[in-house]
């Protein structure tokens, strides 16, 4: 009875592993999960106490579909400072989480067979999203010796009439790549000869970025004008390590914030009016906390990268911002020892929970095989065991 769209759809891996590493901490084992990209530091301290007093002032009700005027004031206050741009409160969209606000966008702007441009490795969601759109992903492969990054080149290449959007995410889940103020100049030269082209900016991990300023370059930073078409994606899970609290926005045009507004209206309702609440004294009043949490970050960051960079049959690079390593592990594929066969990264990453209870995400599942993708916002300690384990399963492979 299921649709055929719905039947071909897969749950989100990254998640899926989460839930598998705790359910196998629960059954009582040693497991080191590196999967999930969620701070294992605590929610501030400002922002909880926001949510309780909401709770105790009964600030319980529905919000406007588009987010409670606090949520939109503070989001519109942090923008136009990073960004230099000069958005209102009717260019903000509030839902339930970061994610929801991508799938909104999309759903926005999407045609059936509309193409999107997507750089690999992307976002596990990405594909499915475009997907259950009833567009099409054209994939752009990136490699190692390019950091990662999709260049102007292979964007204007890739640009046919179907091409209606492309989406862009610095810094970059999986690979912590984050692009320059130059490098983005050239893909805004390329889209600015297209301006029938949208562009969504996944920005969520923009104030993760290990730079003088804070926060990752931006495209509306180096070309302004593209602003009538860029939808800026964010949140308050990564920075602000407010996972569970589910909220996210869009700015962008008002047109299309109108449209996103309706679809998150019909579809979702509004975010939890505590949620916002607690969401706009975190971008009001939480800027310290942020510094404080990049600064235990970039320890966390340069400790893990000297570790795994000592791992037989790893090859990496020092990411610039976000909380993964993308790790090569090409030089272990079609390796065999005496229990198992690494065809690809997803029988390494299976393999190397059943037998050294680390949990990893496999490369295939943002669009690259030959990949794991490890955070690294985790503790010292449990990185180093982890370092452990990695080093004698891939020895037993060479």
């Amino acid at each position: 009875m299921l649709s055929k769209l719905v039947s071909q759809l897969q749950p989100s891996p990254t998640l899926a592993l989460a839930a598998k590493a705790k359910e196998l901490k629960a059954s009582g084992k040693d497991v080191i999960s590196l999967t999930v990209g969620e701070p294992d530091w605590e929610t501030y301290d400002v922002a909880k106490k926001s949510g309780i007093d909401a709770i105790n002032k009964g600030i319980t009700r529905y919000t406007p579909a588009s987010g409670s005027a606090e949520i939109k004031e503070a989001v519109v206050k942090l923008i136009n400072s990073q960004l230099g741009t000069s958005y209102k409160m009717n260019n903000v969209t509030v839902t339930a989480g970061a994610k929801f606000i991508l799938f909104s966008a999309l759903n926005s702007l999407l045609d059936p067979d509309d193409e999107v441009i997507l750089p690999a490795p992307f976002w596990v969601s990405y594909t499915a999203m475009v997907d259950l759109c009833r567009a099409k992903p054209v994939i752009l492969e990136t490699g190692l010796e390019a950091n990662f990054k999709v260049t102007a080149e292979q964007i204007e290449k890739a640009i046919t009439s179907k091409t209606k959007l492309i989406m862009l995410n610095s810094p970059s889940n999986p690979t912590g790549m984050v692009y320059s103020k130059d490098e983005l100049r050239q893909i805004a030269d390329v889209l600015m000869k297209h301006p029938d082209i949208a562009i969504v900016s996944d920005d969520i991990y923009n104030q993760l970025c290990f730079n003088n300023d804070g926060f990752a370059p931006h495209l509306l930073q180096v070309e302004p004008s593209l602003g009538d078409r860029c939808v800026c994606v964010n949140g308050v899970s990564k920075a602000y390590a407010m996972t569970g609290w589910r909220i996210g926005w869009a700015t962008g045009p008002e047109n299309i914030i109108k449209a996103m507004t309706n679809f998150q209206s019909q579809a979702l309702g509004a975010a939890s009016s505590i949620s916002q609440m607690a969401s706009a004294a975190a971008l009001n009043e939480a800027h310290r906390d942020v510094k404080n949490a990049l600064t235990q970050l970039n320890q966390r960051r340069e400790f893990g990268f000297e570790k795994l960079s000592s791992v037989p049959g790893f090859k990496l690079l020092n990411p610039e911002g976000a909380f993964y390593f993308w790790i090569s592990i090409s030089d272990l594929m079609s390796k065999s020892n005496s229990k198992f066969t690494l065809n690809d990264s997803r029988a390494y990453s299976s393999a190397l929970l059943e037998e050294k209870n680390v949990v990893v995400v496999p490369g295939q599942e943002f669009g690259c095989d030959g990949y794991i993708r490890v955070s690294y916002a985790v503790e010292n300690e449990s990185m180093s065991k982890a370092v452990e384990r990695f080093t004698e399963f891939n020895r037993s492979f060479l």
